[in-house]
């Protein structure tokens, strides 16, 4: 997807499609490294010799190493490219730090198998930075959420620094690493039992870790995947079924969330409409007001594919956010180029850049307001022949 935010963002590119294709380029060339990562670096970690052209000058112990740390370095690049094709600009961050690191540590491994790692990352970072400006979507973690990781690095701070400090109290703590790897183990419950405690200090401490490292992980993974399951049961448990979707004909599909959604759906009356909004809340709002819902991404092809967006009669597109608006409309128009789309505006200046986005009419909820209020003062009270007026003036401008 391009650039979207939950606030005023930057407007989408004049570029239209190519700006989509440039930006799906980015993310698919990433998580091509991502996977590329992963395999070169299991493959050396259990490399019996180096065959590269840098064989001679990289020590073995470098080399697997460096498979090691590329092995996790492709792992995380799999969350970045997550995070990328959902727009986050935390993903664009990661994705730019970590295509240099999957480059050098090809080359530290100075295998044939890592050639191709070494020319895709080369290749994947012009074309991630180039288009950072798309990937502004931020992440929003609530009070209990940062609380819960904080808990959690917390615990393995306090693991670390108490088990270096103590370390005459257990069995081969010799570094600080020892100290991060029973603190880990500790309290992640795995306990390996190569490291212990030989006191009654030691075991004390180690009795803290594990407690409070198992409730930090436990409260963590409550706060930070709940809202994950909660969005998932809201897609699969909507009010409309596999069946009901595919009888959808001649249909108007309204995406988004925003102030004008219900008086757009109030207005529509008896015709068949169908929201997409990819917030639970929103969508459990919408779904109690007794409309039609499906919990998804709106600029997101699949969804707009399941509501069978090439039978549809019309898409309305008026959320609060413009730029996600033109990548809605952008998504839309490449599905089905026949059909009709309606866009609201929220800044009068992208009116034209919706246009150009491809909706076939662009209103500005905001213009249309004061022209009718100042009508109104004048006497006029025919809000239909102001509108008509606006409508073709804006088609005449656009």
């Amino acid at each position: 997807m391009l650039s979207r935010t939950d606030s005023d963002g930057p407007t989408p590119p004049d570029g239209g499609t190519s700006a989509l294709l440039r930006v799906r380029v980015a993310v698919v060339l990433t998580g091509i490294v991502a996977v590329l990562s992963v395999v070169t670096g299991i493959v050396n970690i259990g490399a019996t010799g180096m065959s590269g052209p840098l064989a001679p000058f990289v020590p073995e112990v470098v080399a697997r190493t460096a498979g090691f740390t590329g092995a996790m370095t492709g792992f995380l690049m799999l969350l970045s490219v997550y995070g990328l094709r959902r727009g986050y600009h935390v993903a664009w961050y990661s994705a730019a730090l970590l295509l240099p690191l999957t480059g050098l540590q090809g080359l530290a491994q100075s295998s044939l198998l890592s050639f191709p790692l070494v020319v895709l990352s080369a290749l994947a970072m012009p074309v991630v930075v180039l288009n950072r400006q798309y990937f502004d979507r931020a992440v929003e973690l609530s009070l209990a959420q940062l609380a819960s990781l904080a808990a959690v690095l917390g615990v393995h701070l306090y693991g670390t620094v108490g088990t270096y400090a103590l370390r005459e109290e257990f069995d081969r703590v010799d570094t600080v690493l020892d100290a991060f790897y029973f603190t880990l183990v500790t309290a992640s419950t795995v306990g390996y039992g190569d490291i212990t405690a030989s006191s009654q200090i030691g075991r004390l401490f180690s009795m803290s870790v594990l407690l409070t490292g198992v409730a930090s992980f436990g409260v963590a993974l409550g706060t930070l995947l709940g809202p994950l399951i909660e969005a998932r049961l809201a897609t699969a448990l909507g009010n409309m079924t596999d069946k009901q979707l595919d009888l959808l004909e001649n249909h108007y599909i309204v995406t988004g969330y925003g102030d004008l959604t219900e008086p757009i759906l109030e207005s529509l009356g008896g015709n068949d409409a169908v929201v997409v909004v990819d917030d639970p809340e929103d969508a459990k709002r919408l779904r109690d007001h007794g409309h039609e819902v499906v919990t998804a991404d709106p600029s997101d092809e699949e969804p707009l594919q399941r509501l069978h967006i090439e039978r549809a009669r019309g898409l309305i597109v008026a959320t609060n956010n413009d730029a996600e608006d033109a990548m809605v409309t952008l998504t839309a128009r490449e599905l089905n180029p026949g059909l009709r789309i309606v866009a609201a505006a929220t800044d009068r200046e992208n009116v034209r850049k919706l246009k150009r986005a491809g909706a076939d009419a662009v209103l500005s909820p905001a213009v249309l307001g004061g022209h009718l209020l100042v009508e109104s003062v004048f006497g006029d009270d025919d809000p239909e022949r102001v509108l008509n007026e606006l409508l073709g003036e804006g088609d005449a401008g656009g």
